[in-house]
């Protein structure tokens, strides 16, 4: 059962990752390692929906590592 708060945040996060996604297939486009990024910020993504979601400590942890390992690889992308 979602709450408010958890169908805000649901709604922020695929909201601003569809604008992301959006300006990066502009901006990406013809650059080398283009589905790999594509690749991070969807597993990124994901894993923001499952710490949103997530009703029990265990995936909120999963959710929170999946943020930080995909924050880690897209920070490093280049």
């Amino acid at each position: 059962v979602l709450d408010g708060l958890s169908l805000t945040m649901l709604s922020v996060v695929t909201g601003v990752g569809f604008l992301i996604h959006m300006f990066a297939s502009w901006y990406m486009r013809g650059e080398e390692g283009y589905s790999r990024f594509f690749a991070y910020t969807n597993l990124f993504i994901a894993s923001m929906v499952v710490l949103v979601l997530s009703d029990n400590l265990l995936l909120m942890y999963l959710g929170w590592e999946g943020v930080g390992l995909c924050s880690y690889l897209l920070i490093g992308f280049y």
